[in-house]
């Protein structure tokens, strides 16, 4: 059984729970590798992110060609593999790769559970209001109110901090590590808070957990206890935000200021996936502000290629990943778990309904991201459970289809 992910690989060797609990089932050798340029599988070592010759080989391309040699070589070379299956697993963009690997490597891998895997989340595929109406729709579940609070909290934001006295307030009252000083500043706020409450949206597990930072259980819910008046504006708008945004940034009372340039633990490499998003991985965004909670924002893909070249000296290919990898033309493979939990945003992009019976889709109404593939607990919802049997019965049967 493979996991394949980017970011540090013990990050996830330590959230993939489900491969752990049912390799015992199945007399299952579990291998997890590292996707290359994250963490420390760095071909350049410090130097290859100094440039975009020494990042042009962080492709999902090459970095499945390393998984594919890499069981090759174990297969040759570890007494008891040459002959036996291999089940793909991933969450999110390991999830792509995973599906991907099937698609692409079906003489090495036997079936794949592509758990949160937004393979559809491109161009002309997926609208791209559809993300930002999902995360919106979690704090709505929770209170209409919560909602529009932090719908509310843009304009407050912009009205607040016209003037350096305001923005010297902000800075004072929502603890930040360093004082907003320009409209630089105050837009890197706002990215901030947006990736904030998605990063809850995603992560939005029935119990305690640290993945991308720690949290209580039913974080969006604890978040939503804490934003009930709507009515405000302001200043007093943004206080009372504040309250909601510390389940995220203090949820320990450790945190001694708020470092807005990090919306996510240090492990998660960043900087690589960013890289992708500029070459291959081109996942439109939009938000209008009214179906959704997010300041309005138009999807430009020319500014788009412009920041990309600002940043890396590349420019994205907009329609590649569909080019490469099939987009929704996947009839013709097999053997690949689509699962999706309707919490997560980025179900936005997955396959939500079964393509064939080859290619079922499993989907967990309470699921955030990648629930599935986390370890059982006893605050697991029934859908998840029931989405870990279905997963398990699809590996048994095409383990049963090798040997046959």
């Amino acid at each position: 059984m493979l996991s394949k992910k980017k970011h540090d690989i013990e990050l996830f060797a330590e959230n993939t729970g489900f491969m752990w609990d049912i390799a015992p089932e199945f007399n299952a050798m579990l291998l997890f590798a590292e996707h290359r340029y994250y963490g420390k599988s760095l071909p350049f070592g410090n130097d290859s992110y100094s440039n975009a010759s020494t990042l042009g080989y962080l492709t999902a391309e090459q970095a499945m060609a390393d998984f594919a040699t890499l069981l090759t070589h174990l297969r040759r070379t570890t007494n008891g593999t040459e002959k036996s299956p291999v089940i793909a697993f991933g969450g999110s963009y390991g999830g792509m790769l995973a599906a991907w690997m099937r698609v692409k490597y079906p003489h090495i891998i036997q079936g794949a559970i592509a758990a949160s895997a937004p393979v559809l989340q491109f161009k002309g595929v997926t609208p791209c209001s559809k993300f930002g109406r999902v995360v919106t729709k979690d704090y709505e579940t929770q209170s209409p109110a919560c909602a529009n609070v932090i719908r509310k909290s843009w304009q407050a934001i912009e009205n607040v901090t016209a003037t350096d006295k305001g923005l010297e307030w902000l800075s004072n009252a929502w603890q930040l590590c360093k004082p907003l000083k320009s409209s630089d500043d105050k837009k890197r706020l706002k990215d901030w808070l947006s990736d904030v409450w998605t990063n809850l949206a995603m992560v939005d597990y029935p119990y305690p957990a640290s993945f991308l930072a720690p949290l209580p259980a039913n974080p969006v819910k604890e978040v939503c206890k804490k934003l009930k008046d709507d009515s405000l504006d302001g200043e007093e708008l943004l206080r009372h935000l504040f309250r909601g945004l510390s389940v995220y940034t203090n949820y320990t009372q450790k945190t001694k200021c708020v470092d807005i340039r990090q919306a996510a633990e240090d492990t998660l490499g960043e900087k690589g996936w960013d890289f992708q998003a500029c070459t291959e991985m081109v996942m439109p965004m939009c938000n209008d502000g009214k179906r959704d909670f997010f300041e309005p924002m138009k999807w430009n893909f020319s500014s788009y290629t412009e920041d990309c070249h600002k940043k890396f000296g590349v420019k994205p290919r907009l329609h590649w990943a569909e080019i490469e990898f099939g987009g929704k033309k996947l009839e013709a493979s097999s053997n690949i778990v689509f699962s999706n939990g309707l919490l997560d945003p980025w179900s936005s992009g997955g396959v939500m309904s079964s393509i064939s019976a080859k290619l079922p889709a499993v989907i967990i109404p309470e699921g955030a991201h990648h629930l599935d593939l986390r370890a059982s607990d006893p605050a697991d919802p029934p859908s998840v459970i029931k989405a870990r049997k279905l997963e398990k019965y699809y590996i048994r049967t095409w383990i049963k289809m090798m040997k046959h």
